[in-house]
């Protein structure tokens, strides 16, 4: 809620705990939300194929999706880190409709994490 986003809450806080993502995603498409997610690999497009993501796949026009891509055994500073990164970005782009935005950690670099942005589905130029 400090960073503006008034309207924002975890699933568990919803009662939406033990849903399974195929649920969940028709009411995120329904109320027109923005996902934050940690478990990124059951929503966001995979690297091995840019057109198969399980629950945007097929979904024409979406709020968008922020994934936290925490490493294996991160804890809640980590996790932290990962969302405040990820409300500056949100800051600065505004809207994420049919966007996906990434937050990894910052390998080889001295970044602590560092952020994806790219169109799904995607737009031919």
């Amino acid at each position: 809620m400090a960073a503006g986003h008034a309207e924002s809450a975890h699933v568990a806080h919803r009662g939406l705990t033990g849903w399974t993502d195929h649920r969940l995603m028709k009411l995120i498409l329904d109320e027109d939300w923005t996902l934050v997610t940690r478990n990124s690999d059951d929503f966001r497009p995979r690297p091995s194929s840019a057109s198969q993501a399980p629950c945007y796949l097929k979904q024409p026009l979406h709020a968008g999706l922020i994934c936290l891509n925490l490493p294996a055994g991160s804890g809640r500073a980590e996790q932290e880190a990962y969302f405040e990164a990820a409300l500056g970005q949100i800051g600065l782009l505004g809207d994420l409709v049919n966007k996906v935005l990434e937050i990894d950690s910052g390998l080889r670099s001295e970044a602590k994490v560092i952020a994806r942005l790219y169109d799904f589905p995607e737009h031919p130029d």
